[in-house]
């Protein structure tokens, strides 16, 4: 199964108290779902702050044909040391097709 090859070294990067970079990511992916009943696409970024974690997840807020026109959405939402939601917002909307562009 995908990510079982993955979990020791998960745990590996477990800091003394608190979650994985990994387990962060899925709480947060699934914090994403239930909050905007959206399936996201993956996770974008991930940081580790003083605090806990911050965490880009990526959805499709608006299915399109052909997928290259579908909108797409970044929500970025932060975790406290042991996982539990702190705050979650919408922070960037572009279209799939959509080249980056550097921000000012």
């Amino acid at each position: 199964m995908p990510g079982d090859d993955d979990s020791h070294e998960a745990e590996q990067a477990r800091p003394a108290s608190g979650l994985s970079p990994v387990e962060a990511a899925r709480r947060a992916v699934r914090r994403v779902y239930e909050l905007t009943g959206v399936e996201p696409e993956g996770v974008t970024s991930l940081d580790r702050t003083d605090d806990g974690w911050s965490i880009g997840v990526e959805v499709v807020e608006l299915e399109r044909i052909p997928s290259s026109n579908d909108l797409l959405a970044i929500y970025q939402v932060e975790l406290d040391q042991g996982g539990r939601l702190v705050s979650y917002r919408r922070t960037h909307r572009y279209n799939r097709g959509e080249v980056d562009r550097p921000r000012l």
